[in-house]
């Protein structure tokens, strides 16, 4: 029989659950930070140009349809920089916030590790499967934000103009505020099954009581869509509220109803 373990065993254990993490996200943002090139150029700036996946996809899109105005037209976004420190500032929070990004999976494994001997095996098995399903979605919301949400956005806001006697000169930190506030906000909110299916296992929600309120979410999720696209045009807006909404459908796919 394992030794009962005391407040501070606890907080010790703890302790090397935050330092493993801290470690590894300390060394995922030095390998991104010394691959400057590669994040930036062709990462983070491929949305700049007609030449991102999407617009490529689009296109043939277009070629298989017959619709040409399916067809992006060409376009590039250029940025500039109006301050002296901003740009190896930006070189540090962006290496940063790719490491967590990146190390989400390390560091939810530590936290399984420290909270799973205090469970039994049903509740082990149970909240393993919902660590490894809240990974999976968050990288799938991270992968629409940036294929899909970020281009569309940057694509409308960048280019849109009040007047050709303004032109755009859009700012390395704004550029880079939106980039990560778009691509973690769609990391989080696709984060919506895995709550679903915990609200329902503990009884707070239901399958039945989802679909009674569906035309009630539908509702809050154009909004929720509205406000993380800013741009507001329709067809932007239908490529961030449809992902939503069929979050919402797989919910209530996957939670139960009371009486189960």
């Amino acid at each position: 029989m394992s030794k009962e373990m005391t407040f501070w065993d606890h907080l010790d254990e703890l302790r090397g659950v935050l330092f493993r993490s801290a470690i590894a996200l300390f060394i995922a943002a030095i390998v991104i930070f010394f691959n400057k090139s590669f994040v930036f150029d062709t990462v983070i700036f491929a949305p700049t140009n007609s030449d991102f996946i999407l617009y490529k996809w689009f296109g043939q899109l277009a070629t298989f349809t017959g619709i040409a105005a399916m067809a992006p037209e060409p376009f590039s976004v250029n940025l500039i920089n109006i301050e002296l420190s901003a740009q190896f500032f930006t070189h540090v929070s962006v290496s940063l916030t790719l490491a967590f990004i990146l190390t989400v999976p390390f560091i939810i494994y530590q936290l399984w590790t420290f909270v799973s001997p205090g469970l039994y095996e049903k509740e082990k098995a149970a909240i393993r499967k919902a660590f490894a399903f809240a990974s999976i979605l968050f990288f799938i919301g991270i992968l629409v934000g940036y294929l899909f949400v970020f281009p569309l956005t940057v694509r409308f806001l960048g280019t849109y103009q009040v007047s050709d006697w303004v032109q755009n000169q859009i700012s390395l930190k704004s550029y880079i505020s939106m980039f990560t506030w778009l691509i973690l906000i769609m990391g989080v909110v696709f984060e919506m099954p895995a709550l679903a299916a915990i609200l329902s296992r503990l009884g707070i929600i239901s399958k039945s009581m989802l679909r009674k309120y569906r035309k009630h979410a539908f509702t809050i999720l154009i909004i929720v869509a509205a406000v993380i696209t800013p741009s507001g045009d329709a067809f932007t807006l239908f490529i961030v509220g449809t992902p939503l909404y069929l979050l919402y459908e797989f919910s209530i796919l996957i939670c139960r109803d009371i009486d189960q």
